[in-house]
This record gives structure tokens, C-alpha cells and sequence, in this order.
């Protein structure tokens, strides 16, 4: 008897070290609702979910603020038709959280069809009671 319950509480510490916070949790669920919103190419949720401040730049160099995302997205200027997100890191720092993750995608950017291989760095802000994307860096992977 004693030796199950001290199994029972070493897994629950074990255990425990691996879930996430709340808030972690919260910043994985909207970079899941970032990423819907990409692939739909959802007006409404993508100006919902970035911050007024965004940053963004890309893989080429190009960065954009709030309003070129939401328009080259919304538009289909910049299409993603899949994406995978794998290997994802969540660090908080207070209302500020740092997630990093590799992308695989599909795209068709002006009408060329492509495909994509990267690592983001995302910089969530709290604000109010949400998460906003306030910033995001992408490199290709070597």
C-alpha cells in the first residue's frame, strides 16, 4: 500500500513538471487560432488576434505591419494552403510569451505554388484579457 502511494506521488510530480500553466496553455491555443486564421484567410479573426504594434517579418526579409499581414493574407496575395507546426516552445515572461516552432507549409504566393520550411520565433503580448501576436521572425531551415 505504501509503495503505491508513493509511486502515485512521484508520478503525479513527474507529471507535473511537464503540463503547462494556464498561461501557457492560453498562448497555445491562440497560436492554434493564428494558424486557422492564416489558413482560412480569416479577415476577422486575424485582425482580432494581432496586436495594433505587430511586427512581422518573413523568411525574405520582407516585414509588415498589422494592416500589410491582414491584406496580403485576406487578399490571397500571400496564401498559405497547409501548415504543419512541430517542436513548439512556449517560455513566459510575465504578459509576454515566447514561442518558438518549425513550420512546414504549402503556399501560393502571387499564384506560384510553393513550399516552405521554417523556424519562428513568436513574441505574445496579454492584452486586456487576450494574447496578441505582437511580433514573429521566421528564418529557413538549414
Amino acid at each position: 500500500m505504501k509503495k503505491s502511494i508513493l509511486l502515485l506521488f512521484l508520478l503525479s510530480i513527474a507529471f507535473g513538471t511537464f503540463a503547462q500553466s494556464k498561461a501557457e496553455q492560453q498562448v497555445a491555443d491562440a497560436v492554434l487560432v493564428w494558424r486557422k486564421a492564416m489558413l482560412d484567410a480569416d479577415k476577422a479573426t486575424l485582425e482580432a488576434i494581432l496586436a495594433p504594434e505587430l511586427s512581422y517579418g518573413h523568411s525574405s526579409g520582407k516585414i509588415e505591419d498589422k494592416a500589410m499581414l491582414v491584406k496580403s493574407i485576406s487578399t490571397g496575395e500571400s496564401d498559405f494552403v497547409t501548415m504543419e507546426l512541430t517542436e513548439q516552445s512556449i517560455k513566459m515572461a510575465g504578459k509576454t510569451a515566447i514561442v518558438r516552432h518549425k513550420l512546414a507549409g504549402d503556399i501560393n504566393d502571387g499564384g506560384r505554388p510553393g513550399s516552405v520550411k521554417l523556424l519562428v520565433l513568436q513574441i505574445w503580448q496579454k492584452q486586456g484579457p487576450d494574447w496578441k501576436l505582437l511580433a514573429r521572425q521566421a528564418a529557413r531551415q538549414p
